[in-house]
């Protein structure tokens, strides 16, 4: 029997690998230098916690969550987001009373079962940030300036993407707008999709979320939420809109944007490429002022946001950008015959003890073949050892990129891949027979 991946997820090696690594690393840099301390949350959490938080009538809690019960047939499910799992730690830690104002980020798979296509997989990779403790609109800002400013360091330049933003209003506000918006559907509610139909009597503004082509038509032309938003909400807005200016963060306001969980209030936002197609968004995010108490903790104000890695690194590849990632391999050790071979071992040991990568190749191959191999692991240096080598008490060190090689002794050897040896011989060696040794 052959097995192959489950529909959905891939496998990611090789150079696809150490990008994903290398964009980790970047985010956890950038989060860092804006005091967002890391916090790892768990794969899977009870299945209340993602009802309660996204929404009962939600696509993901709907449609979307692996859900599955445990040996005390208690309903658990792999996370289909991050923000609910560090609510839920925040509250149950106490970390309100670390800091007044405590900034977190995660990183890690999330879940998700969705139609795979081009940027969407069932199992994907988030970074995400969020910031409790305050209300100031320049909160809002720090978030979205931190992604911002993430994607400037991949080397997305402001061509590549544009932010959207909207308020979706208060708890006020959004009251006042519930019985318009109910009013202004429910004389069209026999034409809404089946789905619709059925989450209009729980909560209508899911509605809003809903992407039927045939839904929309009668979506946009309902009045808008930012018709009803108070004077608090419009002077939160203006002032979101003015400190985006100050940064030079361009913005496009986008009325119909909701996001598509119910815990938001006041601003979202989202970052979209257009390289990306239908799946356009790189990073979503907003204000979430009421989920801390509502899930149990103190009234506590909250803006967060996340970003999707596959898809940010979709975009690399689309604007060819080329990221300064290592090569995986520093040195390999072609060693011929078994004397030869312990002593690479040993060398390999003292080179990875000053954080230097190598491979020893154990299999009895020709020099040729070795160094064959070496280049299809893009090795910087080949360390050759042979009898010869062995009785003169050196080491031949090749630099793979140049063609060049000489011989060094051992104890110089981490000096001349430094490029500050003493070696032996300074110029270029005669070659070694490439045939078979």
């Amino acid at each position: 029997m052959k097995y192959f991946s489950v529909r959905g997820t891939r496998d990611i090696l090789n150079e696809e690998a150490l990008k994903l690594r290398y964009l980790e690393k970047l985010g956890r840099e950038v989060f860092s230098s804006y005091g967002h301390r890391e916090i790892v949350i768990p794969t899977f959490e009870r299945t209340e916690l993602f009802t309660r938080s996204i929404g009962e009538v939600s696509d993901i809690v709907e449609k979307e969550m692996y859900t599955f019960q445990d040996k005390k047939s208690r309903s658990l499910s792999l996370r289909p987001e991050g923000t609910a799992g560090v609510v839920r730690a925040y509250i149950e830690r106490n970390l309100y009373r670390e800091n007044a104002s405590l900034r977190l980020y995660y990183l890690g798979p999330m879940f998700r079962y969705e139609r795979p296509q081009a940027g969407r997989y069932r199992e994907f990779r988030q970074i995400g940030a969020e910031l409790f403790g305050s209300d100031n609109t320049r909160s809002d800002v720090e978030i979205i300036n931190v992604f911002v400013d993430f994607f400037g360091k991949v080397g997305l330049k402001e061509k590549n993407f544009k932010l959207y933003i909207n308020n979706v209003g208060c708890e006020s506000c959004r009251k006042k707008y519930k019985g318009i918006f109910t009013e202004s559907m429910q004389k069209n509610l026999s034409n809404l999709c089946v789905d619709c139909q059925r989450r209009f009597s729980k909560n209508p503004f899911r509605v809003l979320d809903c992407k039927n082509k045939q839904c929309r038509n009668y979506i946009e032309n309902v009045p808008l939420i930012s018709e009803c938003l108070c004077q608090d909400c419009k002077k939160k807005t203006e002032e979101i809109k003015e400190y985006l200016q100050d940064l030079d963060i361009k913005y496009k306001e986008d009325p119909y944007l909701v996001r598509g969980l119910d815990y938001y209030t006041g601003i979202v936002f989202e970052i979209k490429c257009g390289k990306l197609g239908a799946q356009d968004a790189i990073a979503a995010g907003g204000r979430y002022d009421n989920l801390v108490k509502d899930m149990g903790g103190h009234s506590v104000p909250a803006v967060g946001c996340a970003l999707g890695l596959e898809r940010l690194l979709e975009v690399v590849n689309s604007e060819k950008i080329d990221l300064p990632i290592k090569k995986e391999l520093d040195v390999y050790f072609a060693c011929l015959g078994e004397r030869a071979l312990a002593r690479g071992v040993d060398l390999a040991g003292g080179l990875r003890c000053n954080k230097v990568s190598c491979q020893v190749d154990y299999n009895e191959k020709s020099l040729k073949a070795q160094l064959k191999e070496a280049n299809r692991l893009q090795a910087k240096f080949t360390v050759i050892i042979g009898d010869e080598e062995l009785q003169k008490g050196v080491v031949i060190l090749r630099d793979m990129e140049k063609e060049k090689q000489k011989e060094v002794k051992p104890g110089d050897l981490m000096g001349a891949i430094r490029g500050d040896d003493k070696s032996t011989s300074q110029g270029r060696v005669e070659q070694r027979e490439l045939g078979n040794s």
